[in-house]
């Protein structure tokens, strides 16, 4: 071989190669942590019914007093 012809391969093989490790570098994953930019808000719908509980409190008494050998 003459010496132009070894030296296009190795610059050939050597584009290749630099080409080869732009591509693998282009391909390797990343992750991206970011804080959102707005605040984040938690909506609790409730609705507290304090009557459920003298309802039930009051027919208890009644229970007890119906049956006062249960308890």
């Amino acid at each position: 071989m003459r010496k132009i012809d070894r030296i296009t391969n190795t610059i050939r093989v050597t584009a290749i190669l630099i080409l080869c490790c732009l591509v693998i570098t282009a391909c390797a994953p990343t992750v991206k942590l970011e804080t959102p930019q707005e605040p984040i808000t938690i909506n609790l719908n409730i609705k507290l019914d304090a009557d459920i509980r003298v309802k039930l409190e009051e027919e208890a008494k009644k229970d007890i007093a119906a049956n006062p050998g249960i308890f």
